[in-house]
């Protein structure tokens, strides 16, 4: 399981856990304010997820060659996943009193 670490301590050791993820495979989770940001990985796990993504895309559009979908509504549907992947999810707003 990947150790959570702040973004202080990822300033104060950056060094160090790098020398973890490049030596020992090592991941990190980089929180602020309890909050996850961003992941710290061996490159070749990345690479790795990045292959069983284009995957899984693949199988996707396989699938899909039956229907009648243009190229154009195919490069929109993406671009709206993409789009959708993204956002970020915000918290409602307080309501002033």
């Amino acid at each position: 399981m990947p150790e959570k670490v702040s973004t202080i301590d990822v300033r104060q050791r950056i060094g160090d856990m790098l020398n973890r993820v490049s030596l020992r495979h090592d991941e990190f989770i980089i929180e602020r304010k309890g909050k996850a940001l961003a992941a710290l990985v061996p490159v070749e796990r990345l690479e790795q997820m990045r292959r069983f993504a284009r995957t899984q895309a693949i199988a996707f559009l396989d699938q899909q060659k039956g229907s009648d979908l243009t190229d154009k509504q195919s490069a929109d549907l993406a671009l709206e996943a993409q789009k959708w992947a993204r956002r970020r999810v915000r918290k409602p707003r307080r309501q002033a009193k």
